[in-house]
């Protein structure tokens, strides 16, 4: 077995955040290494996130997706806030070079669909893995007790509840959706008792974003 893999599978801890720290990472690199790496560096770490995703799976029991009505519908609703909000409050930071690969690999341009493909792909099925065993199967927990895997993973509590909300709200630029959207999923895990009805939430949410970014040219979501 690979030597860090083996760490992963000992480390509780590592196998939920290590995977969502490095993902951050080389998301902050896009951009960074000339105008092109805005798309390709995006396909690099989402090509990460799966392997990090499937090292640390045996590790991560709650990492299981389920698919029902609640699940669909809570991502459905917010997508709807999500898009439906932004006009009306004030973003963290300014717009800055919206994600356009049409723009940049030209309108219509095989290399272009692709870039969006991959961004819908990971936006969809990678990145919701990575943040919700960080921020609801990890952080909640650990905020509420040291040893986090001694609570019960849909226990309420007041301030890792809050906490969290705000860490996930305020990562992003659309802090409003975001704060709202992150209630959403913690509330959906304590109610449903389980991780993967909100995997399959977040799924929806990015899913239905990437489909209207993509058919609406609405980039600046991106």
């Amino acid at each position: 077995m690979n030597p860090l893999r083996a760490r992963l599978l000992n480390s509780p801890t590592g196998a939920r955040v290590l995977p969502f720290v490095v993902f951050v990472a080389l998301t902050a690199l896009q951009g960074q290494l000339g105008t092109a790496s805005h798309y390709w560096m995006y396909l690099v770490k989402t090509l990460v996130g799966v392997a990090l995703v499937w090292a640390t799976l045996p590790a991560v029991a709650e990492l299981r997706w389920r698919i029902t009505p609640a699940a669909v519908l809570t991502g459905v609703a917010v997508f709807a806030v999500w898009v439906g909000l932004d006009p009306f409050y004030p973003k963290l930071v300014a717009a800055g070079e919206p994600w356009n690969p049409h723009h940049a690999f030209g309108d219509g341009a095989p290399l272009a669909w692709f870039f969006v493909a991959v961004r819908v792909l990971g936006s969809t099925l990678v990145v919701p893995c990575l943040e919700e065993v960080f921020y609801r199967s990890f952080l909640y927990r650990s905020i509420a007790r040291a040893d986090f895997q001694a609570l019960p993973l849909g226990q309420f509590a007041w301030l890792p509840f809050v906490a969290t909300t705000a860490a996930f709200g305020f990562a992003h630029r659309e802090w409003l959706a975001g704060l709202l959207c992150a209630a959403a999923y913690q509330g959906l895990v304590c109610w449903r008792k389980n991780l993967g009805e909100a995997l399959t939430a977040h799924a929806v949410t990015n899913f239905l974003l990437g489909l209207y970014v993509a058919g609406r040219g609405a980039w600046h979501f991106w």
